[in-house]
């Protein structure tokens, strides 16, 4: 049975899995990136994880090759380009390096735009021609599929949306150091900054009031909102606003029929889409009123990211 190795490179996890044709990821694990500062250390790590998957199946497959999505991420150099949430800074030769320890075909590319070409692919863009994947983890990353194609870009560095200047300089850093950036904002980092800002501006009584901004966890805010805290549904909304304007402004880039969204803080349900549906329609132009939706993956929420890199090699062999 032929099979793809998909790696998903995130700031806080390192996901793997066998993924067969259809984008059904077969077995999967992860480890903790932030683990192996090193990245030889890194990579011996990746290598040794996919030995172990691919020795608890009950067949012996045929490893097609290796697919990587990771952040700053170029397909056409094989590098990571001083990616904010990486221990490893500068230009990161990984394919090269990984190369050395597994002789398989592999192909990397930024970890929003290899979702989308997994969307494509797999999941809800297969009955689409023109979308935008979001992914929303540590980070804000974006995919740009156009006319049935994925927008690549020159260097491999198009759909780095997530640094888009929302504040006209006057906000918060982002990773690279943009000033006002989306992720800033528009993350599950961005949503814990948005906890501790909400606790200062307001003076609601919260769960959150006695919690250190690094015990701070997504799924806490989820529960909070749940129970009707106010600190948390604050922080949603402004979050869903933010949002909403950025994903406006996109949709005058390319006219997608659909947002389709992705990430752990897709995983906050109603709290997040429901006011993102209402400020998004606010937002759009008139011409494009109720003609963009915003969806959820149609991948299975936690193998998406493995199944989008798996479809860098999928891509090459139908």
């Amino acid at each position: 049975m032929d099979l793809v190795v998909g790696i998903d490179i995130g700031g806080t996890k390192t996901k793997i899995g066998l993924v067969d044709n259809k984008g059904v990821c077969l077995e999967q694990t992860f480890f903790r990136t932030k683990e192996y500062l090193q990245l030889d250390a890194y990579l011996e790590q990746v290598k040794k994880t996919c030995d172990e998957l691919i020795a608890n199946l009950d067949f012996t497959p045929n490893i097609l090759g290796c697919g990587i999505g990771a952040p700053n991420a170029s397909s056409k150099r094989g590098t990571i380009e001083s990616a904010a949430n990486l221990a490893w800074k500068g230009s990161v030769p990984i394919l090269e390096r990984l190369k050395e320890k597994w002789d398989v075909p592999m192909r990397i590319m930024n970890d929003a735009s290899a979702a989308a070409l997994g969307e494509l692919m797999f999941g809800r863009g297969k009955e689409m021609t023109d979308f935008i994947a979001i992914t929303l983890g540590t980070g804000f990353g974006a995919g740009i599929v156009a006319n049935g194609q994925l927008i690549d870009g020159y260097d491999g560095f198009a759909g780095e949306l997530g640094h888009v200047d929302m504040t006209v300089g006057d906000g918060r850093l982002t990773g690279l150091g943009v000033r006002g950036g989306l992720e800033a904002y528009v993350s599950a980092t961005g949503l814990k900054r948005t906890i501790m800002y909400m606790l200062s501006k307001y003076m609601d009584e919260s769960r959150f009031r006695n919690v250190a901004y690094n015990d701070l966890h997504g799924e806490e805010i989820t529960q909070a909102a749940e129970e009707g805290d106010t600190i948390a549904l604050r922080a949603f909304d402004y979050t869903a606003r933010m949002m909403a304007l950025a994903l406006a402004n996109f949709t005058a880039f390319t006219q997608p029929e659909a947002f389709i969204l992705m990430g752990g803080l897709v995983n906050s349900g109603k709290w997040i889409l429901e006011p993102l549906d209402k400020y998004f329609n606010e937002y759009l132009l008139q011409v494009y009123k109720g003609k963009v939706k915003i969806l959820e993956s149609g991948m299975e929420g936690k193998t998406a990211a493995i199944c989008g890199a798996a479809a860098l090699i999928w891509e090459k062999n139908r």
